[in-house]
């Protein structure tokens, strides 16, 4: 391997949710375990055991489909703040191997290794180090994809589950990726691989012997990328930026489903303040403000409707926030009519201001800022049911809990 070999880890923590409830609560090593709900309830799985998997259970699947598959299995709510505590200790043991991490998600991560040799070792040597460290400081299993690119590593950590370690040596990518199915690319979501396959394009090494130009003519920006990733490049898309390379999220959301469709207008208020809540808490986590806010309603035959209103000063103030949406649920709402799910997006942001102006209405956003903050520390110290405003209190239901974040910037749509 030359000297200026970029070598980057893709490190994704194996089961991630059901390894994290294991360490609370042993019993349930080695049994179908379903996180994300009760088996009657509306909403999908989180995340399942390899057991529970064996029987056709997988992440995004209705609950009372996963209970049809795999009727023996354990359903469990979740623990949201045990995982982002997992995850944190391991950010910190990626940290003691390389300042350049990116976390892709809450259970994985990439790792520019790049020159850590004389450090760690070579990077197979490395891998298994930082395998063991992981297992000793957090009391889980990981496995590790190294590669000459966030491409290489991702597809190889893939490969590897679970507890495994795959190292692709610099040269080989190509004949590695060859006889992959084209749906092993990041990003290469169900409809563009039905696209690829109808153009004849089955296995990664088939996007070689396509014309560029026929690429993009069909996926535009993308079909050119993927060439690239046929050779293992991260060539665009999803990988554009370096390793820890700062990223802003493009928009931030939540969302509930009633286990009952409802008419109720305070239990809806209720909902949409506690929504509200949450969208401003992540926004005051990133240090940003707002400026478009966007309500989603989906009815009980499932019909959806979405309404935005940009707002005259960007906030990441709840009651600001709520303000907006509760005005555009009124305004949108056909009265009477029942409602299945609520959702509250926001975007267009800005980095939050160290210092507002002395007028009287920021100086009232600053205090309510500051006071929410305050709020935040408590929820971080005591959990998320701590503290709520009045308003949401009657609209409280537990956190659904999600591997990988909604959005990231580069990815694709499908």
């Amino acid at each position: 391997m030359s000297s200026g070999q970029r070598i980057i880890f893709h490190v994704d923590m194996d089961a991630f949710f059901v390894s994290v409830e294991e360490l609370s609560n042993p019993s349930l090593k080695g049994k179908a375990v379903v996180v994300g709900g009760q088996r009657d309830e509306r909403g999908v799985v989180s995340a399942a055991s390899y057991e529970a998997r064996k029987f056709g259970v997988h992440s995004a699947m209705p609950l009372r489909t996963a209970a049809k598959l795999c009727p023996h299995a354990i359903f469990l709510d979740g623990h949201p703040d045990l995982y982002r505590e997992s995850s944190q200790k391991a950010r910190a043991v990626l940290q003691n191997f390389s300042p350049a991490v990116e976390m892709a998600s809450i259970d994985e991560a990439y790792v520019d290794m790049t020159g850590t040799e004389k450090l760690h070792g070579p990077p197979l040597k490395s891998a298994h180090k930082l395998h063991q460290q992981m297992k000793e400081k957090t009391g889980l299993n990981c496995s590790v994809g190294i590669g000459s690119s966030r491409l290489m590593a991702k597809i190889c950590s893939d490969q590897a589950k679970p507890n495994g370690v795959l190292y692709i040596v610099p040269g080989m990518e190509q004949s590695f990726l060859a006889p992959l199915d084209v749906g092993r690319i990041p990003g290469v979501g169900k409809v563009t691989k039905a696209q690829l396959n109808q153009m004849g394009i089955l296995r990664i090494g088939d996007l070689l012997r396509v014309e560029p130009s026929v690429l993009e003519d069909n996926f535009g920006k993308w079909g050119v990328a993927l060439a690239g990733k046929a050779r293992g490049e991260d060539a665009g898309g999803w990988f554009e930026d370096e390793v820890g390379a700062d990223w802003q999220a493009k928009s931030i959301s939540h969302e509930h489903t009633f286990a009952q469709d409802t008419r109720d207008v305070e239990k809806i208020e209720s909902t949409l303040a506690h929504l509200s809540e949450m969208v401003g808490r992540r926004l005051r986590e990133s240090n940003f403000s707002a400026r478009t806010l966007q309500l989603k309603l989906r009815y009980s035959d499932f019909s959806t409707m979405t309404r935005a209103h940009s707002v005259p000063r960007p906030t990441q103030v709840d009651t600001e926030i709520f303000a907006a949406i509760s005005k555009l649920f009124h305004d949108n709402w056909e009265r009477g009519r029942a409602v299945r799910l609520l959702g509250v997006h926001a975007s267009n942001f800005q980095d939050a201001p160290e210092q507002m102006d002395l007028l009287g209405v920021d100086e009232k956003q600053r205090k309510w800022t500051q006071a929410l903050s305050a709020t935040d520390r408590l929820r971080d110290k005591y959990g998320e049911s701590a503290v709520f405003l009045a308003k949401g209190m009657a609209g409280t239901f537990r956190e659904r809990v999600h591997e990988n974040p909604a959005e990231k910037p580069g990815k694709p749509k499908q």
